[in-house]
This record gives C-alpha cells, sequence and structure tokens, in this order.
C-alpha cells in the first residue's frame, strides 16, 4: 500500500466503492427529507440560512426542477441566488465539465495559465461592449463575488491613494469583512465590531420607498443632485472617495432597478471627478436582466466591473475587470488559491457560448414581461402586492399591510409575516422562491435563463393560488372597496 500511495496506483474498487456509496444514499426510500433536515440542524452552523425558509433535502435536479429525498418535485426560481443562468445539470456545462476530465486536464493551476483559461478570457473579452474590452485588464479571484469585491477596493484604493468609499443604501455586496461594510443590510452587522472603516451610505433611487418622499423622476433627480452637491462640499465630513460601488438592479435588496438617466448622471458625476465606478454585476451579469450586462441599459463605460455565479456555469468562480489606467497594484497584491478553477472556466465558457447563440438575453427580457403581465393581474386582485419591479427575470413583489396607515405617497409599510406566509405555501404548491428586500418583504423571482413560457405561466398560476391562500381576507375586503 505504501508504494501504491508513492506512486500514485489506487486499486479500481476504491472508485467503486466510492460510486456504490453515493448511489446506495441516492437511492434511499422516500420519506426521509425530515430526516436529512433535524440532521443538519444538528450538525450544521447556525449561521446556515437558506434552509430555515426553503426545508428541503435535495436528491435530484435537472433544468428548472429540483427533486427532493421525498421524490417531491419543485419549480426552482431561486436558482442558486441567480448562479444557475442554464438551469440546473445543462448538458452544454456538464459536457464542458467532462472534458475537463476525460483528456486529463488540469483542475488546479493558482494563476498559472492554460489553453481553457486563454479561450475563457477571450471569449470574455469579447462579450464586452469594445469601448470597455479594448482598455481592459483582469483579475481572477477566489470563489466567490464578495472576494471580487475585496478585491475591487483594494485595486481602487492602490490606484488612486484614497481611504474612503462610496456605496447605496440596499445595496447587497457580500459577507465577508470589507464587502459586508459596504453592504446596507444593519442586520448582518450588528455582531460585528470594527467593520471597514471610512465607507459612506448614499441614498439609491428606490420609487415605491422614495428617500425623499416623492418618488418618480424627480426622486432619482434629487438623488443625483444630492450626490453631487455632497461630493462638492467641503464640509460633507467625506475624504474624496478611493471608489463608488452600486449595482444597478439591486438584488438582495429587493430587486430595485436604477433608471438609466440616474445611471448616466452618476457615471458623469464619478468620471468628472476621478472617482472609480465599480459596477457590482455578480448577479445581474450574463443575461439575466435582458442585456448581457446590466450596464448596458443606459449605455454606461464603467471603471470596473464585478462577476461572478453565472459566469463559473454552475462552479465557483469571481473576476474583477477593470481599465487599464487601474492596474497599479504589485505581483501579488491579490491571491487565492481557487482562482484557478479550470473545469469552472470551461463550463463558463461553454454557459456563455449557449447564453449568445441561443439570445438569451433576449429571451429574459421577453420571459421577464411575461412573469410581470401574470403579477400584474394577480395585484389588481390582492392590495397586499404593493410593489412590483425588476428587470428581465429578476423581479421582485413587495409584500405590503394595505390595512395599515398609508403614507403620504399612498405608500403602506412592509408586511413580513404574510411575504414568509406566501413563500411557504409556494413551497407547499412545488414552487421555490426567495425573499429579501427591506425586512424580508419582497418575494424574489430569479428562474433560469431556459425557463419557457409554459413554465412562466405554471409559475404565475402557483404563485396567484399562493396568495389566494396566504390574504384571503385582503382580497375580499378589495372587492367591497371596488363594489365587485
Amino acid at each position: 500500500m505504501v508504494e501504491e500511495f508513492r506512486t500514485g496506483f489506487y486499486p479500481i474498487e476504491s472508485d467503486r466503492i466510492l460510486v456504490k456509496n453515493i448511489n446506495q444514499e441516492a437511492s434511499y426510500p422516500e420519506g426521509r427529507s425530515q430526516e436529512y433536515l433535524e440532521r443538519q440542524a444538528q450538525r450544521e452552523s447556525n449561521a446556515r440560512s437558506y434552509p430555515r425558509r426553503i426545508p428541503i433535502a435535495i436528491r435530484e435536479a435537472k433544468g428548472i426542477y429540483v427533486t427532493d429525498t421525498d421524490g417531491r418535485e419543485y419549480i426552482d426560481c431561486l436558482a442558486g441566488a441567480g448562479t444557475l443562468a442554464l438551469g440546473h445539470n445543462h448538458p452544454v456545462a456538464i459536457a464542458a465539465m467532462r472534458q475537463v476530465l476525460d483528456i486529463n486536464l488540469p483542475l488546479h493551476t493558482l494563476d498559472i495559465t492554460t489553453p481553457i483559461k486563454h479561450q475563457f478570457v477571450e471569449e470574455l473579452f469579447a462579450s464586452l461592449p469594445p469601448a470597455f474590452a479594448r482598455n481592459a485588464k483582469i483579475q481572477f479571484c477566489g470563489p466567490t463575488g464578495a472576494d471580487a469585491v475585496e478585491a475591487a477596493v483594494k485595486l481602487v484604493k492602490t490606484a488612486t491613494g484614497r481611504r474612503s468609499m462610496l456605496s447605496f443604501h440596499g445595496g447587497y455586496h457580500g459577507m465577508s469583512h470589507g464587502a459586508l461594510s459596504l453592504t446596507g443590510n444593519l442586520a448582518p452587522k450588528d455582531k460585528i465590531a470594527n467593520l471597514m472603516p471610512g465607507v459612506h451610505f448614499l441614498p439609491y433611487p428606490y420609487d415605491y420607498r422614495c428617500p425623499f418622499g416623492i418618488g418618480g423622476e424627480m426622486g432619482h433627480r434629487l438623488s443625483s443632485h444630492y450626490i453631487e452637491q455632497v461630493l462638492n462640499d467641503p464640509e460633507s465630513g467625506i475624504t474624496p472617495p478611493a471608489g463608488m460601488i452600486l449595482e444597478l438592479v439591486q438584488g438582495e435588496g429587493g430587486a430595485i432597478p436604477a433608471p438609466d438617466r440616474w445611471v448616466r448622471e452618476i457615471r458623469r458625476i464619478t468620471r468628472d471627478r476621478g472617482i472609480p465606478m465599480i459596477v457590482d454585476e455578480v448577479q445581474t451579469g450574463w443575461g439575466r436582466t435582458g442585456k448581457l450586462y446590466a450596464f448596458e441599459h443606459a449605455g454606461i463605460i464603467p471603471d470596473v466591473v464585478l462577476l461572478s455565479k453565472a459566469i463559473g456555469g454552475s462552479l465557483p468562480l469571481s473576476v474583477v475587470l477593470y481599465r487599464q489606467e487601474l492596474d497599479a497594484w504589485s505581483p501579488g497584491a491579490h491571491t487565492g488559491t481557487f482562482r484557478g478553477n479550470q473545469m469552472a472556466m470551461a463550463a463558463g465558457l461553454a454557459t456563455l457560448r449557449y447564453i449568445q447563440e441561443f439570445g438569451l438575453a433576449d429571451r429574459a427580457k421577453d420571459m421577464g414581461a411575461r412573469l410581470m403581465g401574470h403579477l400584474r393581474q394577480i395585484q389588481s386582485e390582492f392590495p397586499c402586492m404593493g410593489d412590483l419591479r425588476g428587470r428581465g427575470l429578476m423581479i421582485g413583489v413587495e409584500i405590503v399591510n394595505p390595512e395599515a396607515e398609508a403614507s403620504d405617497r399612498g405608500t403602506y409599510p412592509g408586511y413580513p409575516e404574510l411575504a414568509r406566509r406566501i413563500q411557504a405555501e409556494c413551497m407547499r404548491r412545488g414552487l421555490i422562491l426567495e425573499l429579501g428586500g427591506r425586512n424580508g418583504c419582497v418575494v424574489r423571482f430569479l428562474p433560469p435563463l431556459i425557463v419557457t413560457a409554459e413554465q412562466i405561466d405554471r409559475i404565475g398560476e402557483i404563485f396567484h393560488a399562493a396568495v389566494r391562500a396566504s390574504a384571503p381576507q385582503m382580497s375580499v375586503q378589495l372587492a367591497e372597496v371596488s363594489g365587485c
């Protein structure tokens, strides 16, 4: 056995044992989901999150569907928090992974280059607007989008020599220490002392709950005006910033899209003042919003773009793309053991080619419009659906309490308890959805980009039934008010 270990030879029986054990586990009798969940609760950290709201033990998955260990099938409108652009186990992604294995390509290379990495970079750059790509550099990061955020902060601080950062109310940029500092949500910060200093939060154009109490075009004009005045004010308390980070559709913040005109104004403000603009496309990138990149809607060119989730074809990968003029950091300034994930690059390359060849960005726009049509029809029946918003297949429904006192603008307070009931009813009917936004009041739809019209119709049907079961009295009251 010592000689076998030294030479790298292992008896084939060891592979058979492994496969046998996996197959035995996968073929356990139905009815064990609760057992898996109970064991998970015993063994896993108290920080686990999704199983608390989505209590499921997944046995298999294909396309937009997952099947639990009880044999029950669900439509997956979470899709790995937007990671699974092509759904679960798409044939082109699986074939790319198998090719890496079948011809003994390296799996792990740190940042040493390979033919796969070369192809990935070339086609990634070709997918970008030429005005950005022709003067861009790329940094491969660790497995997650948060690592790309950390790298971007280092990049702009090094390039500018400044120390403060600008971020936005409602923004989400990850859970690592620096990324959490840039995230708007206060709950995960509550117990964490000494977060990254010098982060200043700015008002994001959230039309339904406008920070200026106005909404509409005037609301986002006030936002950009305020930001420009703060940056001009020598008494603002904000030292010259190293960079500004923002999402063009806030994801975890509740699927809030930024108006194109506002985005163009922010680009002007940052460009005029030499502030690198970092666009976080971790969730929006590669077609989800109806364009390959969300910044294309406004026709801007950022200084830095962050990508993760979809770009690994379901496997961990993240990158920072940035203007060459910012490339002032030294060798080793940002490293990461798993930045050379070759299988992820192969699967990501296959995913990008498929998205482009079959026009999945345009499809996301069309299917998103179809889903919004269903949701508007449901909203006309249930006033608890206070706001519908989003772009492409990144849609949010803000659940409110229409029985409470309305604001001056006619908006109602959020209703997190009802949002959770609706989510649970959707699960009971075979639809996986996640919550987000302020106080977890926004039901979020993030289906894979391959979703069909028939599947969209089914999603709308299930959601309608779940809302009807969760808020029946509200529907009756609306009917009485309208005289129906």
